[in-house]
């Protein structure tokens, strides 16, 4: 069972977008994606709110996730998250692969 957590990064005068910008051009978006366990790791701007942005981050499983939180990068993360000034919200759901067919029908592939 996997699990992804959205976390919505919150600041001002586009701060939160020259955060998740930081967080790609100095590659540490690279090595997450890179460690044991990462399936995802992405940042979206809202349409509705341009001092938002949205990463989805997802794991194969919580040691993953735990081996993450104890690694070097978190401090890298930590550091820019006061850098900038940004405030989060967290939302975290567990996988369920299952598709019932009467939700398939109203998925366009």
């Amino acid at each position: 069972m996997s699990i992804t957590i959205n976390l919505r990064y919150k600041g001002t005068a586009g701060a939160a977008k020259r955060f998740a910008e930081e967080m790609i051009s100095s590659g540490t978006v690279d090595k997450i994606r890179s460690e044991a366990g990462n399936l995802r790791y992405e940042y979206f701007q809202s349409l509705e709110d341009p001092e938002t942005i949205l990463l989805i981050d997802s794991w194969e499983n919580q040691e993953s996730i735990d081996i993450h939180h104890a690694s070097p990068m978190m401090n890298t993360i930590m550091e820019l998250r006061e850098k900038y000034d940004l405030h989060m919200t967290v939302e975290r759901y567990s996988s369920d692969d299952s598709m019932p067919e009467r939700d398939a029908d109203f998925i366009r592939k």
